[in-house]
């Protein structure tokens, strides 16, 4: 069993904004693409283009129906790792190979010690760990580590690449450990929500939940009830399947 580090002050982390992503993807392939060939990399793919295509995605986007009647929305919830403070898959892990950094709270894998024996993947409630087949080892999300500590890049570009192309601004990168930061004062102000958080993983990531829609009935407004506390159940039901 792998011990994890006394928490740092600092927690790197995201924030993503339920109410503001828009299911485009743009998260998930600017990941493949600069991950392809940046600390992970390579990101295999197999059968791209059949009937069951398979392949490493640090990023993956699903969509889900909340409501009903006029009541209903589409809600597309983005999911990666969350880099716990307490990480299941690092306590399991036999050789050492997944580490959570004392630093910043980034969870990492070593690929020259991972065995590929996939405890982490059967130990994450949240299913962020890809296995590479091609390599035989596991990877996952590093918040793009080669991104936000490159001093070789202009320094509002030191961002993830999810939080750089993210269109509808839906993504938000920061210090999670200051409550004083951009990222905990947007957490604050709009409830953000742990995923799983009875599972006491402690996940540094946030989820900000959808707001409150009007429903409209020919001219009359008025307000229905938020789906949000709801849908975010149904979440944590559907992943813990």
């Amino acid at each position: 069993m792998t011990a994890i580090p006394p928490p740092g002050a600092k927690k790197l982390g995201l924030v993503i904004d339920l109410d503001t992503c828009v299911g485009c993807h743009a998260c998930a392939v600017n990941c493949k693409e600069w991950n392809t060939s940046g600390h992970s990399a390579p990101l295999p793919d197999f059968d791209a283009y059949q009937a069951k295509p398979q392949g490493v995605w640090f990023n993956r986007v699903h969509s889900y129906e909340a409501g009903e009647g006029c009541d209903s929305r589409t809600v597309y919830f983005p999911r990666s790792c969350l880099h716990c403070e307490e990480p299941a898959c690092v306590t399991v892990c036999p050789t050492g190979a997944s580490y959570k950094r004392a630093e910043d709270g980034i969870v990492l894998v070593n690929p020259d010690t991972c065995i590929g024996c996939k405890l982490c993947s059967w130990a994450c409630p949240y299913g962020a760990r890809e296995f590479d087949e091609d390599a035989g080892v596991m990877k996952k999300c590093t918040l793009c580590i080669d991104r936000i500590y490159n001093t070789n890049i202009p320094e509002e570009d030191r961002v993830p690449a999810c939080v750089s192309t993210c269109p509808a601004q839906a993504r938000h990168f920061g210090d999670l450990g200051d409550p004083d930061s951009a990222v905990s004062r947007l957490v604050a102000e709009r409830g953000g929500y742990d995923l799983m958080p009875e599972l006491g993983y402690k996940p540094v990531n946030k989820y900000l939940p959808p707001r409150e829609r009007p429903r409209y009935s020919g001219l009359a407004e008025a307000p229905v009830e938020s789906v949000a506390n709801p849908l975010l159940r149904w979440i944590d039901r559907a992943l813990s399947r």
